[in-house]
Parts: structure tokens; C-alpha cells; sequence
């Protein structure tokens, strides 16, 4: 067990530490504009170029395992959306502010790092490609739900340009796509290129995680609504679930990626969910709220995962 504290401390501790200075310095959520561009745009781009142009291009095209993934996040999705809609009586617009809290997890900030540290560098590949997949999936859904909802004015050939110009322009696909075609032609940067990005990647886990603790402390949680213990239920534990189960049953993968693709489920709400609420107007603050709650519960939940991996207790394929 206190290995898994070991692994654990530093990747929470660092969002810790975010909150805490963001508590007490007073700084506006405006002044971290500089690290989140320097995140969004450099770091995390240059670690997931880096990963996937060292790894050999065969390895880059496992669809069952990328399908299985993406499916199992649309089927809590659905869960949550149809929930939502017959249960609660909402909208089609709050509904899928709630599918995508309970759905679309912290992979970007959270999950290269804690990957990494845990599985090592074979998780490297796996991780990039639930990532690039399933956001290319969540960039197309809002928007059409939002259309569907009324919320987005925009014409369908708008909307079609305006989902597709989001996928090929966001910085972290094109650095995958980039880091395919290096791996496909076994490509190498520069000495001194290769340096820069390696100067970036080691700057992205750190920074990532310190920027979502700033973020977080900035969003105080003033109450917890009832709709968030069916979302961190959802989202925290039959996500993974769920991902465990049906990729174990879909495909034959190597441990390291059966269980990322499970730590990567078992992540909190991403802070995304926040900027998709914030863009249309709907359910903004338990938006909030719900990243902030699925985070502080992910410490015990993602903690108690990792002893499972760890400590030899979970099958690494449920059906062999």
C-alpha cells in the first residue's frame, strides 16, 4: 500500500498545491491564461508527439481497443442523458451538459501523467489514442446537442465547419497526427529539437496538474445538488467498470492497456465540461461543481484502483 501512496501523494499533491497557493495569493482565474496556453499549446503536445513517434506504427492501429473505449464512455453517456430526460424531466441541453460530466473524464490534464508514473512508457500509446478519439468525438457531440437543443444558432453547414475546423486545429490531435506520421516514417527531430521537446514533455504533468488545482480552488463548491452523486457514481466507478469489462470481453490487449484505458474511465470530470456549460449557459455552476467533487472523491476512488493494479488483485483480462 505505501507504494501506491508513493505513486499517488505527488500526482495529487501537485493539485493540492495548486489550490492551496490559489487560496492564498488571491490571483484572478484570468492570470492563469499564460500557463494553460503554455500547457494546452506546448507541453502536452510536445509529450504525446514524443510518445507516439517512438512507437512502432503497427502498434498505433488497435480499432477494437480504440472502439471499445470510446463506446464505453457513450454508453455512460446515454446512461446519464436518458436519466436526465425520463427521470428528472431536463432538457436536452442541461441533459448533455450532465451526460458529459458524467462521461468525459480529466484525460488530457490527469492522464498522461498518472498513466505514465504508473504503468510507464507502454502506457504512453493507449493513452493518446483514447485521448485523441474520444475528444473527437466529444468536439462533434456538444455542438450537435446543443443544435438539437436550440442552443446553437448556427446553420448545419456552420456547425459541420465549425466541429470539423475544432478537431484538425486543436493543438493535442494535430501533435498525435504528427507523431503517427513520424512513427509511420520513422522519423527523427534534431538533436537540439529533440531536447526542446523533451524540456516541454517534462513540464507537461506538473503544470497541467498545479494549473486544475488553481482552477478548481477558483470555482468554489457553495453546495453539493443531488443530480452529482448519480454523476460521480457514473463517471468514478462504473466507467471503469464498465471499460474493464468490455475491453476485456472485445480483444485480447496487453495488461499496461487494458488497465490505462481503465485509469483514464476512472478519471474525474473534465474541466472541459465546464467550458462547454460556460459557452451555451447551462447548468455553469454544477458544471463546476462537479468537477470539484469528482476530483476530491477520485483521490480515495483512483487511489483504491491503483492498489488493485498494483497489488496483483485485478485480472489483467477477465476473460481469457
Amino acid at each position: 500500500m505505501s507504494d501506491v501512496f508513493g505513486l499517488v501523494l505527488p500526482f495529487f499533491g501537485l493539485i493540492f498545491l495548486g489550490f492551496f497557493v490559489a487560496r492564498i495569493t488571491r490571483q484572478p482565474l484570468e492570470a492563469l491564461g499564460w500557463m494553460n496556453t503554455f500547457i494546452v499549446y506546448f507541453a502536452l503536445p510536445a509529450l504525446f508527439f514524443q510518445l507516439l513517434a517512438k512507437t512502432p506504427f503497427e502498434r498505433l492501429a488497435e480499432w477494437t481497443f480504440i472502439l471499445g473505449s470510446v463506446i464505453t464512455t457513450y454508453v455512460i453517456f446515454t446512461i446519464m442523458f436518458a436519466g436526465s430526460m425520463l427521470i428528472e424531466r431536463s432538457g436536452i441541453a442541461e441533459s448533455t451538459v450532465k451526460g458529459l460530466s458524467a462521461a468525459y473524464g480529466n484525460i488530457g490534464y490527469m492522464g498522461p501523467g498518472l498513466a505514465l508514473l504508473v504503468l510507464g512508457q507502454e502506457a504512453a500509446v493507449p493513452v493518446a489514442l483514447i485521448f485523441c478519439f474520444e475528444n473527437i468525438v466529444h468536439f462533434a457531440v456538444a455542438p450537435m446537442m446543443m443544435a438539437l437543443a436550440g442552443g446553437d444558432r448556427r446553420s448545419p453547414l456552420e456547425l459541420v465547419r465549425g466541429v470539423v475546423r475544432k478537431i484538425a486545429l486543436h493543438p493535442f490531435i494535430i501533435a498525435t497526427a504528427c507523431g503517427v506520421a513520424a512513427a509511420y516514417l520513422r522519423l527523427r527531430p534534431p538533436l537540439p529539437v529533440e531536447r526542446l521537446l523533451e524540456y516541454l514533455s517534462a513540464a507537461a504533468a506538473p503544470c497541467a496538474l498545479f494549473a486544475m488545482g488553481v482552477t478548481l480552488a477558483l470555482r468554489p463548491l457553495k453546495r453539493v445538488p443531488r443530480e452529482l452523486g448519480p454523476i460521480a457514481v457514473l463517471k468514478l466507478v462504473v466507467h471503469p467498470l464498465l471499460c474493464y469489462v468490455v475491453l476485456s470481453w472485445v480483444g485480447d490487449f496487453s495488461p499496461v492497456w487494458l488497465f490505462a484505458a481503465v485509469l483514464l474511465a476512472a478519471l474525474p470530470t473534465a474541466t472541459n465540461v465546464f467550458v462547454i456549460a460556460q459557452q451555451y449557459g447551462v447548468w455553469v455552476e454544477r458544471a463546476s461543481a462537479s468537477i470539484l467533487l469528482t476530483t476530491c472523491i477520485s483521490v480515495a476512488t483512483v487511489t483504491g484502483l491503483l492498489y488493485l493494479i498494483k497489488g496483483g488483485l485485478l485480472p489483467p483480462d477477465l476473460f481469457p
